[in-house]
Formats: C-alpha cells, structure tokens, sequence
C-alpha cells in the first residue's frame, strides 16, 4: 500500500492512545467530586456515625443517672379517725409523718454503677467500630465510582479503535485485499462497542449516584478527579488483638461479668430505713418514730437470674474467644491478599504496556498487508481486556486495605489510629 494509505490510520491510532491517556490523567467532566479525604473529614456527619455517636451519649447518661441514689419515701398515715364510739371523730387519732430511705447496703450503687460504665464503654467501641465501617464503606463506593468512570473511558476508547479498525477493514474490503465478510464483522463489532460504551455509562451514572447518596453531598456527582485507586496502601503494625471487633467483644465479656455481681446483690435484702413524727390527739403529745424493713428471702432468691447472668457470661467469654481467632485469621488473609494485589496491579500495568506495543504492531502490519484482521481484532481485544485488568486490579487492591484497615481499627488509606 502506497505511504499515503498508511499513514492516516497509523496517525489515527496515535491520537486514540494519546487521547486515552489525556482522559485517564485529567477527566473531562466538569466539577469533580472532592477528595476521598475530604470527605473522610466530614465522615461525623453520616447516618451511621451520627446513630452510635448518639447510642454513646446515651450510655454515658446511663452512668450518670446511675450514680444517683434513689429518692426517699415520705408518708404520712393517720390511725384511731373517724370510728365508732370514742373514736367517732379525730380527737382520738394517731398521725405519723414518716421519711424511709432505701439504704442500697451491699454494694448495690456501686455495682450498678460499674454495670453502666462497662456498657459506655462498649457503646464507645462500638461508635468507633461504626466509624471505622463507615469509612470502608465510603472508601468503596468512591473506588467504584472511580472504576466506573475509568471503565466508561475505556468503553469510549474501545469504540473508537474498533471504528478506526472497521474503517480500515472497509479500506481494504474496497481495495480487494479483503473479503466483504470482513467489513461486515467490523460495522458488527462497531454495534457492539457502541452497546458496551452506553452500558458502562449507564453503570458510571449509578456509581455516582451512589457516591452522592453515601457522601451527602449536596451536588451530584459527575466526575472522580482526586484517584483513590492509584494511592499506595497505608503500613501498618497493630496487632491482631487490637482488632475493633476484638476490643468490643472484651468490653461486651466486661458488662457482663459485672452484670452478675449486680445480680448477686440482689439476692441480699434491700433494708430501708425509716424516722417519723407521731401525733397524739388525746394527750396532745408528739413522739419519734423510726424503724428498719427488709423482705424476707424466703421464696425469691434471684437464683435464675444470677444464672442467667453467668450464662451470659460464658456467652460472652466465647464470642471473645471466637472474636479474637476471626481476627487473626482475617488480618492474615487481609495483608495476603494486600501484597497480592500489589502484584496483581504491576503485573497488569506491565501487561496494558505489552498489549499497547503488540497493538501498535498489529496496526502497522495491517497497514502493510502483512497481519491479517483477524489478528488486528485478537490483539484490540487483548489490548481492551489488559486495560479492564489493570482497573479490576486496582479497585481489588483498594478492597484488600479496606479489609486490613478495619482490622487494624483505622481509616483505609490512613495511618494507625
């Protein structure tokens, strides 16, 4: 083919690649969203945080009504008033005013008290488990939308090399160096690209729309500019134990231990106390009254609730216990599948490099009469899917320092907490 064949399509081709590599580096659409980290800073505003930051408060209030002891009982009783006889009227009566106070002996203040606070405590973790959950969760509905958008780029580049290789086969189906069958399948494949790059639009819209919704913004999302998909991994070196889920389980073991000193106490007899003022009508005096009262534990020994306490306990114990093994287990398979998925992404940025040059090559030997269109397609094809790869990779990777990150009890992407 004479030099003036070739080279508008060789031209073609460059401008495509250096196009696809403009519109990976510095998206086209406008007003992109803010960064994964700014909006890691307003995560105290989201549903989830704002849920058990309240369930904390709530716990915390627990305590201190906890400390406050029981009101006293004032009474006033009147005796010998309104009868027959000598005690037809009130001169007769018996008036006593009375104050009783609930004496807590035992330890009960002190182990209801105790009880509270465990419970803050746990309600504490739990609020920075939500946290640690809702950061994940941004982090990937930001990496997905961030996918969808580069995987809407690739389905538009995709589109355009198969146009610009169905343009050409149509070149050569004139010229008579190829069958009608092959401009056919390229116009088929052009229909194809095209349904595919509407699909991955359609899927870019709907990753946005979720990132929208999960970051609270209040302007839609239309393009991801700051990448969360090329940062690096946060090192890391917390322990296994120092897993959120191992911290909560511990204080969970802790309220409910304390639960059954709360439910022993109850078992002892609650005394009260009493002082009062007696009036005496008939003799117009007045006299000190007090006296002690307490149940007599004869039928109810709070035995089931004592054992209840202790199962719940033994419950507990083995949660922790569970909780503590999930822990290191998943934290090992969390940094596994982290450095595999480093590799995974120099592996495919590698293969997107080879697959670019051996698509190159196939254009200019098509171009020369040399590789045939079916060849051309192999490799375009193998150029989309390196290209697909090398997001999948990324976005797997970001999945791995999510699941390392809750298990070290920090934000994916930052350092320990």
């Amino acid at each position: 083919m004479p030099p003036s064949h070739r080279r508008p399509p060789r031209f073609a081709v460059g401008c495509a690649l250096a196009a696809f590599a403009a519109v990976l580096a510095s998206p086209a659409w406008a007003d992109p969203a803010p960064s994964f980290a700014e909006l890691l800073a307003q995560l105290d505003q989201t549903p989830a945080t704002l849920e058990a930051g309240a369930l904390s408060d709530a716990a915390e209030a627990r305590v201190r009504q906890a400390r406050v002891r029981p009101n006293p009982t004032i009474a006033l009783d009147a005796e010998n008033a309104f009868g027959t006889g000598p005690f037809s009227g009130y001169a007769n009566a018996e008036t006593t005013l009375s104050i009783s106070q609930d004496l807590e002996l035992w330890g009960r203040r002190t182990a209801r008290v105790n009880v509270a606070r465990a419970e803050a405590g746990t309600a504490a973790l739990q609020r920075d488990l939500a946290v640690i959950d809702a950061a994940g969760r941004l982090a990937q509905v930001y990496a997905d939308a961030e996918a969808a958008q580069r995987r809407a780029v690739l389905a538009e580049e995709s589109l355009t090399l198969t146009i610009a290789d169905a343009r050409a086969a149509l070149v050569l189906v004139e010229e008579g160096r190829e069958p009608l069958l092959r401009g056919i399948q390229g116009e088929s494949e052009a229909a194809a690209a095209r349904a595919s790059r509407d699909e991955a639009v359609a899927e870019r819209d709907a990753a946005f729309a979720r990132l929208t919704a999960v970051a609270m913004l209040a302007a839609p999302v239309t393009a991801i500019d700051a990448s969360l998909l090329d940062l690096a991994p946060a090192s890391t070196f917390a322990a296994p134990e120092d897993a959120p889920t191992v911290r909560v389980a511990e204080a969970q073991r802790a309220a409910a231990e304390r639960r059954i000193d709360v439910e022993r106490i109850r078992s002892r007899p609650d005394i009260n106390a009493s002082v009062g003022v007696r009036r005496y009508e008939m003799e117009d005096a007045t006299a000190l009254t007090f006296g002690v009262s307490m149940p007599l534990p004869l039928f109810d020994r709070n035995r089931g609730n004592i054992d209840a306490a202790q199962a719940d306990f033994r419950a507990a114990d083995a949660r922790l216990l569970g909780a503590r093994q999930e822990a290191q287990a998943d934290r090992a398979a969390a940094r596994a599948r982290l450095a595999a998925s480093v590799s995974r992404v120099s592996a495919a940025d590698a293969g997107v490099a080879s697959a670019e040059e051996a698509y190159r090559l196939s254009r200019i030997g098509t171009e020369a009469g040399r590789i045939s269109q079916l060849e051309l397609r192999v490799t375009r094809t193998a150029l989309i899917s390196a290209r697909t790869s090398a997001v999948d990779a990324r976005l797997a990777r970001v999945q791995a320092e999510i699941e390392l990150a809750r298990q070290d009890g920090r934000a994916p992407f930052q350092g320990a907490q």
